[in-house]
């Protein structure tokens, strides 16, 4: 039994980001542990229901439900928000830490002011990912390339000067690229199946947890209707949502099928009345319970994002990825060449397409196979209970230092 200890951990408000932890979180509050965690009031209230007590502090960044379009598109209009929120959310979390420090330090990939106070409190830091992590050979496969053009812009220079500069201010003098992404130690999120050049991660950093699932009944129900002989649920996730466009081609595919049900997720920014007249088989929601679907589904339309992908794995589920956006293409194409799911640009999604790449793939007995096969490798990584003792296994290891 490890001796209960003080664990912070850091995220920032994107449901994408927090979800994947929750019930790493949740376990470590079961076994005793003091859990406080660093997040934004809008998820504060998710947050508290692990039991973990949320420190509040006020983000800069688009929130949860925000216009995808805040986000901009360039790399440089992504990664620009998150260090100067890092930057304005540091003296503010070193306020609300201030005489309770705690014993290690716990993290999203995208908090940086997490590895910062780590460093100036002299405690372990543990990145929890809810996505792929680099490999041998990311930067130059990845990262040099799609840096090689902003790096040579005066924003892209100013960008790096700033994290330098701000890295330095706090006694850091790791170079901003390794700071972001190299973590000492890390807990992956995801099964092993989903990560990209598996085979050349470095695994005495990167421990593959697999998915950490609840039980999810308290997010709702869904019943399959009696006459539907297969159903389809649609779903880009919860923010890059706003495609009503591609929406429409979902329902020309699937609306007039006979005897398939389709279930579409449209988000916040679009209305059920941009997409037209709706055949009776098509149901149009905000927001479903989409591991409850997934478990009565025949397929899923998804964007590829990593908890949709590993739901769909989860559940054997066939997949027609369609990417929108960061890890989301990469992901696309792992499932793809995981035999489980075929990759569709959106621009190339038409109803067409959709129609009949759906039903080559729901009736490929490879695919579900395939399906079968991961979802009982997935069975066997360990998932939460894992990852709460390879936590502990941190705290014990750091007080048998300081013995």
């Amino acid at each position: 039994m490890t001796t209960p200890a003080h664990i912070a951990m850091f995220s920032i408000a994107a449901h994408g980001h927090v979800n994947p932890s929750l019930e790493v979180i949740r376990e470590l509050v079961a076994r005793g542990h003091r859990v406080t965690y660093a997040i934004p009031p809008a998820l504060a209230e998710k947050v508290a229901e692990t039991g973990a007590e949320p420190k509040l502090w006020n983000s800069t960044l688009p929130g949860p439900d925000a216009d995808p379009e805040a986000w901009g598109s360039t790399l440089l209009d992504n990664v620009e928000p998150f260090l100067a929120d890092a930057v304005q959310a540091l003296p503010q979390l070193i306020e609300a830490y201030e005489g309770d420090e705690p014993d290690l330090v716990l993290h999203d990939i995208a908090s940086y002011p997490a590895r910062v106070l780590a460093h100036r409190w002299g405690v372990p830091a543990i990145s929890l990912s809810p996505c792929m992590v680099a490999w041998e050979g990311y930067e130059k496969e990845v990262a040099e390339p799609m840096w090689e053009e902003p790096k040579k812009t005066e924003r892209g220079r100013a960008y790096y000067e700033r994290f330098q500069a701000w890295l330095e201010e706090n006694g850091i003098t790791q170079h901003p690229d390794p700071f972001a992404g190299r973590p000492d130690r890390s807990l992956v999120l995801i099964p092993k199946a989903l990560q990209w050049n598996a085979d050349r991660v470095d695994q005495s950093v990167h421990s593959f947890v697999g998915a950490c699932q609840a039980d999810r009944t308290a997010e709702g129900d869904w019943q399959r209707p009696a006459d539907a002989e297969k159903v389809v649920l649609v779903s880009l996730g919860s923010a890059f949502t706003k495609q009503p466009a591609f929406y429409r081609e979902c329902v020309r595919a699937f609306g007039d099928l006979p005897g398939w049900h389709l279930v579409l997720q449209v988000g916040r920014h679009v209305d059920a009345a941009d997409l037209g007249d709706v055949p009776a088989d098509v149901e149009v929601h905000s927001w479903v319970p989409q591991l409850a679907i997934l478990k009565q589904a025949d397929l899923f339309v998804t964007h590829a994002g990593a908890g949709g992908s590993q739901e769909g794995l989860a559940t054997a589920t066939p997949m027609i990825a369609v990417p929108q956006a960061a890890d989301q293409f990469g992901n696309a194409d792992v499932l793809q060449a995981l035999g489980v799911a075929r990759h569709i640009p959106t621009d190339e999604a038409t109803a067409e397409l959709l129609r009949e790449t759906a039903l080559a793939l729901v009736d490929d007995p490879e695919v579900a196979r395939r399906l079968k096969d991961i979802q009982a490798e997935m069975a066997h990584e360990g998932g939460t209970e894992r990852a709460a003792d390879l936590i502990e296994a941190e705290l014990a290891a750091v007080r048998d230092e300081e013995r």
